[in-house]
């Protein structure tokens, strides 16, 4: 039963996966969710089925568009793929209960605002506003503690992050986003989540810069090292935050 709901959940974070590729790229730039449907981006071609399987149809094509040759970003194939293994994530981690679910629903707003951030350097308000009533009632339903410690870790998060939007090292959709973070997560794994985030971005971009990958003036995106920040903070900040506690005393 286990290997079933874990296939199951798998598959429908590869799905999910592929349309929260269409809100992250559609939305930023005003268009549509249903209109035009699904079609290459270069020569306009309509989609069919089997070019819209998750993951599959982008490897089996090569990672181009069957019509023209384009190649097709590998962000979509990368995007759904995310979603499967954090859906996937999320159910081995904490079972099919409210943290799970919780879980499930912070991955759905990871992968979106990655892949919006990415593409366009922008993290959509309309997307805030869309999980933010979702975010508030799991909250309430499934709180990890007291709830103030949830309304101050939103106070928190959006506060740790308004100070560099001010100064213009980030967007204030970094702000809203890591302060709708912070009151899922709790007032407790706020500061981790923010180090985490500043700590994989350091080490990753400059990776990147090192190959040459990336320019060291260019422009990186931070909304995607917030979200996994808040994600890790959410999976395992007690046993960070216990471990890091047991080496300094």
């Amino acid at each position: 039963m286990t290997i079933f709901l874990a296939v199951y959940i798998t598959l429908l974070g590869l799905i999910l996966g592929s349309f929260y590729n269409v809100v992250a790229l559609r939305v930023p730039a005003g268009e549509s969710l249903t209109a035009p449907p699904s079609h290459c981006t270069s020569c306009g071609t309509r989609l069919r089925a089997r070019d819209l399987i998750p993951v599959f149809s982008w490897l089996a094509s090569g990672g181009k568009c069957r019509h023209c040759g384009t190649r097709v970003s590998p962000l979509y194939m990368l995007g759904e793929l995310a979603t499967g293994l954090l859906f996937l994530w999320s159910y081995l981690k904490f079972g099919l209960n409210g943290s799970g679910i919780t879980a499930m629903a912070l991955s759905s707003l990871a992968v979106i605002v990655t892949v919006a951030d990415l593409k366009f350097m922008l993290i959509p308000n309309k997307v805030l506003l869309f999980f933010l009533p979702i975010l508030l009632a799991l909250t309430l339903l499934f709180p990890e503690g007291p709830l103030w410690l949830h309304l101050l870790g939103a106070v928190l998060g959006g506060g740790v992050i308004l100070p560099f939007a001010l100064f213009g090292g980030m967007g204030m959709g970094d702000v809203k986003l890591f302060a709708l973070l912070g009151g899922v997560i709790g007032f407790h794994n706020v500061l981790l989540a923010f180090f985490t985030a500043c700590l994989l971005g350091t080490v990753v971009v400059g990776t990147l810069q090192l190959l040459g990958i990336v320019g060291r003036r260019q422009p990186v995106p931070f909304g995607p090292w917030l979200a996994l920040g808040a994600l890790l903070a959410y999976g395992y900040g007690s046993q960070i935050i216990g471990g890091y506690l047991s080496l300094i005393r």
